[in-house]
């Protein structure tokens, strides 16, 4: 990966913010990231991510932690916070704004043991394809201390599509990023609807309910 996600977080933590990111998917046109509202504060965070915050408990692990936004917030309540990010860029910032504990590994390669696992942003899209989802679900399972929990959420996309996509699950997704004229190598992302991360998680001895919905297909779940 050229990790230009990690890059365009740099440029604006230095000051050196020009212009967005632009994304665009297999299904999606080409829109833009502002990159501002990577490092939002929590009144800026949508109701979803909120709640997640919310109920956060004991050790946390934040999967995918990007500038270290969710993390920065937890540590002011007091919380014993691990960020990882697969980009050394993401990480090199979070650590510049205060997270204490960070680690730019892969959550396959995770470890250690936690309360709460937060999986934010479509934190289904790592799973990257639905094959994939009950190792992913096994591992997290693996994770967990006693009565620890998996707070995630996605999307349910289908509503993007006329008719079903019979040639694989509808949220399999082709992922690009650009910015400044630099494209990064594509990048499989994964959404899944409810229905069928429940499935998924009972399939490995996983309980999962549905927390709340967001404004736009999303929702965030509890996994346990």
């Amino acid at each position: 990966m050229k990790d230009i996600f990690g890059k365009a977080l740099l440029d604006y933590y230095t000051n050196n913010y020009t212009e967005d990111i632009v994304t665009w998917t297999n299904i999606s046109d080409k829109d833009s990231l502002p990159i501002p509202y990577l490092f939002r504060n929590y009144a800026e965070m949508p109701k979803l991510e909120q709640k997640a915050l919310q109920l956060c408990k004991g050790k946390v692990l934040d999967v995918g932690c990007g500038s270290g936004s969710h993390s920065l917030y937890l540590q002011q309540k007091d919380f014993e916070v691990k960020a990882i990010d697969i980009s050394k860029g993401a990480i090199n910032v979070a650590k510049k704004r205060g997270v204490i504990y960070t680690e730019h590994k892969a959550l396959l390669d995770e470890t250690e043991t936690f309360d709460t696992i937060l999986l934010l942003m479509n934190g289904t899209g790592i799973f990257e394809k639905l094959i994939q989802v009950s190792n992913y679900l096994k591992h997290l399972k693996s994770l967990l201390n006693t009565n620890g929990q998996i707070l995630i959420d996605s999307s349910d996309i289908s509503y993007m599509y006329d008719e079903y996509y019979s040639k694989r699950y509808f949220g399999e997704l082709d992922y690009y990023l650009s910015y400044k004229g630099d494209q990064e190598l594509p990048l499989k992302w994964l959404y899944l609807d409810f229905e069928t991360l429940k499935t998924a998680c009972q399939s490995v001895g996983l309980n999962c309910e549905k927390v709340m919905d967001g404004k736009h297909y999303d929702y965030l779940a509890r996994i346990n």
